[in-house]
């Protein structure tokens, strides 16, 4: 076996072992619930958002959404401190995403939010509970308390792993609450593969 298939098999057993470590609790249910009556009951939208690697994941559940029927973008932190905080309207619901919790850009996105509009749910994925940003959220998901597979235990690797599982369960739970079906996903999902294989089943 060599050093490159050692590490491989390392690392897909510890990703693993913290995806299945991901503990339940009903904010999953409250954050389903949550996004249905804002986005489907009150016609708004989810806003994502993260800074760096959960920002790239956050792009990832927004794009996901909204090819699943529900409306959704993705709000740089650093950019809606110069205008783009705009494209929040009063029944909108936000994600924020942030492992360790402290990121100052999304604390201070958190702020400019509820300065706009002050009763949007806040939705937040950490692995933080004891952090400023959790304190701020109306619905707190946590990551497993769970070490980067990173050989310095720095770069976001088992940690964006399971933010992105987590961004699925979001997914696949609202979707079912909705009744989304195949022809929906093929009128927003018309090219490539996918459209072809969406429109079969429709």
């Amino acid at each position: 076996m060599t050093d490159v298939e050692t590490t491989m098999r390392a690392i897909v057993r510890a990703e693993s072992e913290a995806i299945a470590a991901l503990p339940y609790s009903g904010a999953y249910d409250s954050a389903v619930a949550a996004i249905v009556e804002r986005v489907h009951g009150r016609g708004g939208k989810l806003v994502c958002s993260g800074m760096g690697k959960a920002g790239q994941i956050a792009m990832n559940i927004a794009t996901t959404f909204s090819s699943t029927g529900t409306p959704s973008v993705y709000l740089h932190p650093s950019e809606a401190q110069h205008g783009d905080l705009g494209v929040v309207q009063p029944n909108d619901i936000m994600l924020m995403i942030s492992n360790s919790g402290k990121t100052r850009e999304i604390i201070e996105l958190a702020e400019l939010l509820h300065g706009l509009y002050a009763d949007i749910p806040v939705i937040v994925i950490t692995g933080q509970p004891d952090s400023p940003l959790a304190r701020k959220a109306d619905i707190a998901l946590f990551t497993a308390p769970k070490p980067e597979v990173c050989p310095l235990g720095l770069t976001p690797t088992t940690s964006t792993t399971m933010m992105t599982v987590m961004g699925d369960i979001l997914v696949v739970n609202v979707m079912k609450a909705i009744g989304f079906t195949a022809d929906e996903y093929a009128k927003r999902h018309h090219g490539g593969y996918l459209g072809h294989e969406a429109r079969k089943k429709s």
